[in-house]
């Protein structure tokens, strides 16, 4: 995640400095999550067949090996092409851990698991964005880094005293029964994605674009993470106390209150740096909320299904909206940056809202453990 974070935050610069052009580097950035769409469904079958180990290295090595060639093809073409490739790597990677975590964790501990990672993950995220400063975006060496950092995710699970995951039977989730489940969680996922996409993709070169050094980028892009880390476990076990969709809902409205107040503060001031911290610290953890909420409805053997397909589902939300919001930056102006993802976050609020009206909730005490 170290390497992810740098690896999006000197594309984003990269691209700028090229010229590609805020709905090239969109479509460019947003190619990730194209990949992340097949890689949740590769990742799946490949687990059942190979195993947890196997699939891990052979996605880490292939993600180093894509991530260093971004500095010898320069070329939207290329970087779409190669951006693709390294979402579906990233996505067999996030699905290959979470469900060798699901398998080993039980019902006592997997709240307290999943919460600690999904800290690794976003503090991960955020230190690799704050690496920006450490190098020269229009050089090569950022781009090597970024594929050293990926194959030494290697090391840890080469040397594993585990040998192999519990091989477990998987049932199927299909889309449509996914949503007649839990359709709110399969909506957060969408839009989320969407929302989480367009940050991913586009706050470097929003940054950018607003004149702001490389060291002050680093740390407009780290923050939102950094906050997630400080904010996921607080809301996580709000979510377990009281109704998980009203906890969503709230948190959702935080999310859309910063980024609507972001579009009063000066770029990379302090007030700027310190909305963006809160809304990373909202918007990151509604993903393991709509998680939550579609797990206390699905069966233990649906649990890996059920994670592919959320993944999925969140992967079109991000492959589809960066490119959008970035032909809408180019056309009215940095600003429309802020104004979609306060949209994006008054909608889950909203859908949420209709939901909890017009559907009993889950009582506290029978959903499953979050924290």
């Amino acid at each position: 995640m170290v390497g992810n974070g740098l690896q999006g935050s000197v594309l984003g610069v990269r691209a700028e400095l090229e010229g590609f052009g805020f709905a090239v580097t969109g479509g460019v950035m947003a190619s990730y999550f194209v990949g992340f769409l097949f890689g949740t469904a590769v990742a799946v079958r490949f687990v059942a067949a190979v195993g947890h180990i196997r699939v891990f290295t052979a996605l880490a090595s292939l993600a180093s090996s894509a991530a260093v060639l971004h500095a010898v093809w320069v070329h939207p073409a290329a970087w779409a092409l190669l951006r693709l490739t390294f979402g579906l790597c990233m996505a067999g990677l996030y699905v290959v851990a979470e469900s060798w975590l699901n398998d080993m964790a039980t019902n006592a501990n997997r709240g307290r698991v999943l919460a600690g990672y999904m800290v690794v993950m976003l503090g991960g995220l955020g230190s690799g964005q704050l690496l920006l400063s450490g190098g020269d975006p229009a050089s090569f060496e950022l781009f090597v880094v970024v594929s050293v950092l990926i194959s030494l995710a290697l090391v840890p699970v080469a040397l594993s005293a585990t040998t192999s995951a519990p091989q477990v039977v998987i049932e199927p989730l299909p889309l449509r029964q996914l949503l007649a489940t839990m359709p709110t969680g399969a909506v957060t996922a969408l839009l989320t994605g969407a929302a989480h996409g367009t940050l991913l993709s586009l706050a470097a070169v929003y940054g950018s674009s607003e004149g702001l050094s490389d060291g002050r980028i680093a740390l407009f892009t780290a923050v939102a993470p950094l906050g997630a880390v400080a904010f996921q476990l607080p809301i996580g076990a709000l979510s377990d106390r009281f109704s998980r969709r009203g906890v969503l809902g709230v948190t959702a409205v935080g999310a859309a209150a910063a980024a609507a107040g972001s579009l009063l503060a000066e770029p990379g001031s302090a007030p700027s740096l310190a909305l963006m911290f809160l809304f990373g610290g909202f918007t990151f953890p509604l993903h393991s909320l709509a998680v939550a909420l579609t797990v206390d409805r699905v069966a233990p053997s649906q649990i890996t299904s059920a994670s592919a397909t959320l993944a999925r589902i969140t992967g079109t939300g991000a492959a589809i909206f960066p490119a959008v919001t970035g032909a809408v930056m180019g056309a009215a102006g940095t600003a429309a940056f802020f104004v979609a993802l306060a949209a994006v976050h008054a909608l889950i609020a909203g859908y949420v809202g209709y939901r909890v009206v017009t559907h009993p909730t889950i009582p506290a005490a029978e959903q499953t453990d979050y924290l």
